[in-house]
This record gives structure tokens, C-alpha cells and sequence, in this order.
């Protein structure tokens, strides 16, 4: 990132303090209902009763969840095939079913990856998977301080700003809400990055669901709005606008369960398209 970049309207990229999330009981959070969808543990009573919720909602909702962290899997492997040594997961949740390192170290155990959360539950559930790991940490951060960020003493000891990165903002746009100038913060994180970088985002939408589906995940929106992240659908246009200045990866924007998949599709899984996915290269 540019040492004078300035932060959007709505963001904060300066150089305040961040306040990590406090551990609560009381409302369910993102990142602990994602991994209860993924049947991971991290999670409290609150969390299960409003899945429980959710899953009254929109019955597909594991299924939701798996397309998602399945398109990271294979994500993060393309980039790492492609050379890529070094690996910066913002908003990378409570460690759940195929973490980042996991998959990227089964390529090459040398690889860094430093994960990035604003909720001390991920923040301290990471620390505890990443003892004796030198090669993977977590940081307390905020997408919208993206100084602090990259700026960070434990990012700066694993990611060189002059090697090429992966940038992974997976399943975490949607909780960005227009008012936050999500497509204006997401130009500070693309000129940080250095030339043949790689961005990795995914993102919930609607734009070809059936009907049924359509009003689920409305429902679920209109849900997560009780929650402590509040969230949005956006259209393909308004997602591929993220990959601004970028070399869309072939399929370019796709499907999540689309993108790359190694055995064939099921066209008739009505989850299928639920999620947009892409992944972009730095020229």
C-alpha cells in the first residue's frame, strides 16, 4: 500500500489504534455461524440457535458454506502452483474445515501465511492452531484500517511487500455494506500489491438463483441484519468491479462450485449459483 494512501468515506486507513471485536455471547457472529455451518465447534449457544434459524431460512445453507470454502481450497492451491510463497487471508475467520496454511503447506511447507480477523474469537482460536508454526500467524485487524494491516509487525515479518502475494478476501465482501465504499477500499489492497499478485475474493448472490432461492437468501440477509454483520447481495457486474486493474483468472468471474473444479458440476444443485468467485493476477 501507498505510504499516503487515504482512506475512503466510510473507512478508516490512518493510523489509529484498531479494537479487535470482543468475544460475545450474547450475539451470534459471522465467523462462528460460518464454521457452524461447516459443522467446525467454535461456536456458542447463541450461534447454533440463530443457524438453527438460518437453516429454517434457507435449507441449503451448509451446502452454501461448503461451495465457499471448497473455492478457497482450490484457490489457494492454484497460487501456490503458480509460485506464489506468500499468502495474506483477511477476514480468515475461526480456524474451521481446510485453513489456508493446511492446504498451502501440503504444496510447500515453506509457504507464509499471515491471517487477518476482527473478532477475538478467530483471533485467539488461530493463535492457539498456530503454536510452533513459524510460518503461519494471525493478526488483529480490520479490512477497513488497511494500514494497520499491512503495516503490522507480525505481517512485515512473514510477507515481503516486494514478492508477489495472494490476497484472499473469501466470503467476507458481503458484510461490507455499500455505505462502507467497499469498491474504494478494495483500491488500496490492489495497489499495495506487487506485480504478480493474486487477488482471491468470493461473494453471495442471486443473480441467476430460482425464485425460491432468490427469497432465501433475501431472508437470510434481512437475518444477519440482527447480527454483529450485517450483509448484502451484490450482481456479477458489481463483483467484478473488485478485480479493477487486474487479469481475470481463467474461468474469470464463475460460480464458486464452477471455478476450477476438478470433477464435473452438478448443473441441477440449487446452490450452485449462490456464489460468485474469481481470482485476479497483478500485471
Amino acid at each position: 500500500m501507498t505510504d499516503d494512501a487515504s482512506a475512503p468515506d466510510g473507512a478508516s486507513a490512518g493510523d489509529e489504534e484498531f479494537r479487535a471485536r470482543e468475544i460475545s455471547i450474547t450475539k451470534p457472529s459471522a465467523a462462528r455461524l460460518y464454521d457452524w455451518y461447516l459443522g467446525g465447534n467454535h461456536n456458542y449457544a447463541i450461534d447454533k440457535a440463530f443457524g438453527a434459524r438460518i437453516v429454517e431460512i434457507f435449507p441449503l445453507v451448509r451446502d452454501f458454506a461448503r461451495h465457499n470454502r471448497e473455492f478457497l481450497g482450490r484457490a489457494v492451491r492454484f497460487c501456490a502452483e503458480q509460485g506464489i510463497r506468500q499468502f495474506l487471508d483477511i477476514g480468515s475467520g475461526v480456524p474451521t474445515v481446510g485453513n489456508v496454511h493446511e492446504v498451502a503447506h501440503a504444496i510447500d511447507p515453506a509457504i507464509r501465511v499471515v491471517y487477518v480477523d476482527n473478532d477475538m474469537e478467530a483471533v485467539i482460536s488461530s493463535e492457539q492452531l498456530l503454536k510452533g508454526v513459524d510460518t503461519a500467524t494471525v493478526v488483529a485487524g480490520d479490512l477497513f484500517q488497511p494500514r494497520s494491516i499491512l503495516t503490522h509487525p507480525e505481517t512485515l515479518r512473514l510477507i515481503d511487500p516486494n514478492e508477489p502475494v495472494a490476497l484472499l478476501i473469501v466470503g467476507v465482501l458481503h458484510f461490507v455494506l455499500d455505505d462502507r465504499h467497499p469498491h474504494e477500499l478494495l483500491h488500496h489492497y490492489r495497489d499495495w500489491l506487487p506485480s504478480g499478485s493474486y487477488f482471491v475474493a468470493s461473494h453471495g448472490t442471486v443473480d441467476e438463483a430460482s425464485p425460491v432461492v432468490r427469497a432465501q437468501l433475501e431472508g437470510v440477509r434481512d437475518a444477519y441484519a440482527d447480527t454483529a454483520n450485517p450483509s448484502t447481495i451484490r450482481t456479477k457486474d458489481e463483483f467484478t468491479r473488485f478485480f479493477d486493474g487486474l487479469d481475470l483468472v481463467e474461468p474469470g468471474v464463475a460460480f464458486a462450485v464452477d471455478w476450477r473444479s476438478p470433477t464435473p458440476v452438478d448443473l441441477a444443485d440449487p446452490a450452485r449459483p449462490t456464489w460468485y468467485s474469481a481470482v485476479g493476477r497483478k500485471p
